[in-house]
């Protein structure tokens, strides 16, 4: 049997697949390319350029390959775009997913984890946020993530599916593989990163927030934690695991100074910033609670020091200057 691992080609589905192969699975990728990199997807995966819009496409891959588990990564995932453009968050990422379920009932494979987002709460109540907090979604990207949870909750009680959904903030740090690169980056520590290389200048949105420097305070997650999460949960679902949704996160945050300084420490270099004022809509703190994935899924996350991650994505950013242009 194998793995389908939607959007294989981009940022933490690479990963992903890095480590499914290193598990010893059968990995297929399916990938559209649009925004990942065919360069990202390891050797020893089989490679399908493609769009899960392509329903048939899909069932292909699943009935071809042998496929018993999806992981579904392939999304659209900024919010401001979400936001001036949220048909094309709505056609992609609820659409392409409904298109991948229902390739998968077709083929008969009823397990799939879904890479969702802590988009999905809006602005908490309350922090660290635990799985029971509202899903308030308050832009495009969070409400498409949380339609297809509300899919995948039919489905399950319809169909048999069954599924895990992962719900996270902001992934970050690389592999020696596989790192970050998006174009244009949107986010923060690759933009810190290129300020360190005096390839631009980072601004800071407000530094009057109740937080003990006056920045905003996020939960970042080491992209291979983060993909050791994939794999227990399909170990779980595997295993005959109900399905059931689960927040990743270390814990604890950090400000966008405590990223600025670790940048500092870890490169030796400057980081040039200029402050601005508040973004509209921003949150204060944001911080997942990971109590429940710590409890069933045995999910330890093993790197989620600031330094480490900071470190690990330099270290990717010295060997791909150019991302994966070459």
């Amino acid at each position: 049997m194998s793995v389908l691992v939607t959007g294989g080609a981009g940022y933490i589905g690479s990963v992903a697949v890095e480590r499914l192969l290193a598990e010893g699975e059968q990995v297929v990728v399916l990938d559209s390319l649009v925004t990942g990199h065919r360069a990202a997807v390891s050797k020893g995966a089989t490679f399908i350029q493609g769009d899960i819009l392509d329903r048939e496409l899909v069932r292909h891959a699943l009935t071809e390959h042998g496929v018993d588990t999806v992981m579904h990564f392939a999304a659209f995932i900024e919010v401001p775009e979400s936001c001036e453009n949220p048909r094309k968050y709505f056609q992609n990422n609820i659409g392409g997913a409904m298109n991948t379920l229902d390739a998968m009932l077709d083929a008969g494979v009823d397990r799939f984890i879904l890479s969702s987002t802590a988009a999905v709460y809006g602005n908490p109540d309350r922090v660290p946020i635990t799985e029971d907090a509202p899903a308030r979604p308050i832009n495009p990207y969070g409400l498409s993530k949380r339609m297809v949870e509300q899919v995948l909750e039919w489905y399950a009680r319809a169909h048999g599916l069954r599924y895990v959904s992962l719900r996270y903030f902001n992934a970050a740090g690389a592999t020696i593989e596989h790192g970050e690169a998006h174009n244009p980056e949107t986010h923060l520590i690759p933009n810190v990163l290129l300020a360190a290389e005096g390839k631009k200048e980072i601004v800071v949105y407000g530094k009057d927030w109740n937080t003990p420097d006056g920045t905003c305070i996020r939960d970042y997650i080491h992209v291979v934690d983060l993909a050791e999460a994939h794999l227990l949960a399909m170990r779980r679902l595997r295993n005959g695991g109900g399905s059931d949704c689960f927040n990743l996160g270390n814990g604890e945050g950090y400000s966008v100074l405590d990223v600025v300084e670790a940048a500092r420490r870890v490169t030796g270099r400057d980081v040039p910033l200029a402050f601005g004022e508040r973004r509209a809509g921003d949150p204060e703190r944001l911080i997942a609670s990971s109590d429940k994935a710590r409890r069933t899924l045995g999910w330890q996350p093993a790197r989620g020091h600031i330094d480490t991650i900071v470190h690990d994505a330099w270290n990717w950013r010295q060997t791909h200057p150019n991302g994966y242009a070459g």
